[in-house]
C-alpha cells in the first residue's frame, strides 16, 4: 500500500467518523418524510397531466367522431341527388376520419392505463406515508429518549464532559486535605518538642514547661483551698445545728418546757 492509498483510506476514516457525528437521526427522518411527500407532489403532477392528455383525447375523438357521422350524411345526400362522386369522396373522409378514430381510441386506451397506474400508485405512496409518519414520530421519540438517558447515564458516570473531570477534582482535595492535615500534626509536634518557636513566644523550652507545671500547682492548690473551705463550712453547719438540740434535751431532762428552753437556747 503506498503512501497516496494510506491517505485516502485515513480521509475516508476520518470523514466517516465526522458524518456519524453530524447525523442526526431526527434530521435523517424529517428528511426522508420530505423526500416521500415531494415524490407525491411529483406523482400527482404527473397524473393530472396524464389526466390533461386523456381529457383532450376523448375530445378529438368526439370531433372525429362527429365528422364520420357528417361524411356519411353529406354521401347520402349526394347519392340522393345524383352525384356519385360527390358521394365517393364523402365517404373517403369517413374512411380517413375512421382512420383516425382507430389511432385515437389506442392512444387514448394508452393513457387511461396509465391513469390508472398512476391513481394506484398515488393511493400506494400516500399509505406509505401515513405508515411512515407514525412510524417517523414513535422512533424520533425512541431515539429522544435514549439521547437522554446516555445523557444522564455519561453524568452520573463522569464520562461526560460537564462531569468528567469531578471525581479527579475529588479526589485531588482530598489529597491536599489529608497533606495539610499530615502537616499541621507535624509542625505541633515539633513546636511541642522545641524543634519550632513561637515567634511571638520568646521563651524556651523548659521555660514554658516550667509554666505549665507552675499553672497545673496553682489551680491543685486552689482545688483544694476550696474543699477544706467547703469542709469547714460544712462542719460549723453541722455544730450550730446540734447545740440547740442538746440544750433542749438537757431542759427536758431538768423538766423546762421544750418552748422555753428552745427560745433560750436560740438566744
Amino acid at each position: 500500500m503506498n503512501i497516496l492509498e494510506r491517505i485516502i483510506e485515513l480521509f475516508q476514516a476520518k470523514t466517516n467518523k465526522l458524518l456519524d457525528a453530524l447525523e442526526d437521526p431526527n434530521a435523517s427522518l424529517d428528511l426522508s418524510y420530505e423526500k416521500m411527500l415531494t415524490g407525491l407532489q411529483e406523482t400527482k403532477r404527473h397524473l393530472a397531466d396524464v389526466v390533461t392528455e386523456q381529457v383532450a383525447l376523448d375530445r378529438q375523438m368526439k370531433l372525429v367522431q362527429d365528422d364520420i357521422i357528417t361524411a356519411e350524411d353529406n354521401a347520402r345526400l349526394a347519392l340522393q341527388a345524383g352525384r356519385e362522386d360527390l358521394a365517393r369522396a364523402a365517404l373517403l373522409e369517413k374512411q380517413a376520419a375512421g382512420t383516425k378514430m382507430v389511432s385515437l381510441k389506442t392512444a387514448y386506451d394508452a393513457v387511461k392505463t396509465q391513469v390508472d397506474h398512476l391513481i394506484e400508485s398515488q393511493k400506494h405512496l400516500e399509505t406509505r406515508i401515513d405508515q411512515f409518519r407514525s412510524q417517523k414520530e414513535v422512533l424520533k421519540s425512541q431515539y429522544s429518549a435514549a439521547k437522554a438517558q446516555v445523557q444522564v447515564n455519561e453524568s452520573l458516570t463522569g464520562i461526560g464532559g460537564e462531569l468528567s473531570g469531578v471525581g479527579e477534582m475529588i479526589q485531588r482535595a482530598k489529597d491536599k486535605t489529608e497533606h495539610m492535615l499530615s502537616k499541621a500534626e507535624a509542625v505541633e509536634a515539633l513546636t511541642q518538642a522545641g524543634v519550632l518557636t513561637d515567634p511571638f513566644d520568646p521563651r524556651s523550652k523548659n521555660e514554658r514547661e516550667m509554666e505549665t507545671l507552675r499553672s497545673y500547682a496553682g489551680v491543685d492548690m486552689e482545688l483544694e483551698r476550696l474543699k477544706l473551705e467547703m469542709a469547714g463550712g460544712r462542719c460549723v453547719e453541722q455544730q450550730s445545728t446540734s447545740l440547740p438540740n442538746q440544750t433542749i434535751q438537757l431542759a427536758s431532762d431538768a423538766g423546762i418546757p421544750k418552748t422555753i428552753s428552745a427560745s433560750t437556747a436560740l438566744k
